[in-house]
């Protein structure tokens, strides 16, 4: 029995989670519910193709459901979710630097990023495609706190907690990734409207 859309809709995540346990069509609400923020977390983060991000969303929802009897419901569920996902994402990641696979990737413009919404369609693909040659040549380290805080639209606490680092550490690794971010642009001569 597929569970209806319109039920999902109503139930919170801890009760998709609750019920889930009990009968396992609950946990496509979670999936549909995340999935799409996810796999455009993971394309943001590592660079990867389309193909490598759906597999890394796959093995990640995977272990989102083995170890849902080990969800601490004293953090928000889309952050544990993100951390599994960034754990994934990063053992993907360092895996492919590991075996000197390349990372570049062609962009595809199908998830236009949020990054400024007052721009024109077209200044924005523009956008896009710069930023993400910027975030390319930037180390995960940086480029993580630079996409969970402007691109994914976290709080300091969900990116402490995903992260697993302090808030203070948080502050100050967005604060230097801006920096690496602005040298980037202008060592390259790369024109972002900021």
């Amino acid at each position: 029995m597929l569970v209806k859309e319109e039920v999902c809709k109503n139930l919170s995540d801890e009760e998709i989670i609750k019920k889930s346990l009990l009968e396992i069509d609950y946990f496509a609400c979670l999936y549909n519910r995340y999935d799409k923020k996810l796999l455009r977390y993971i394309k943001r983060l590592s660079m990867t193709s389309e193909e490598e991000a759906n597999d890394i969303l796959q093995d990640s929802f995977i272990k989102i459901w083995r170890n849902i009897n080990n969800y601490d419901s004293n953090l928000k569920f889309s952050s544990w979710v993100y951390r599994i996902v960034h754990n994934e994402t990063v053992t993907h990641y360092r895996k492919n630097v590991s075996f000197g696979k390349n990372n570049t990737v062609k962009i595809d413009n199908s998830d236009n990023l949020d990054i400024s919404e007052d721009d024109d369609a077209g200044n924005n693909e523009e956008h896009y495609i710069l930023t993400h040659k910027v975030l390319q040549k930037m180390s995960l380290k940086y480029r993580e706190v630079l996409v969970l805080s402007f691109l994914e639209k976290m709080s300091y606490t969900e990116i402490s907690d995903v992260l697993k680092i302090p808030e203070g550490s948080v502050a100050s690794r967005i604060n230097r990734a801006k920096k690496m971010f602005k040298s980037i642009v202008e060592k390259e001569n790369i024109s972002i409207n900021e």
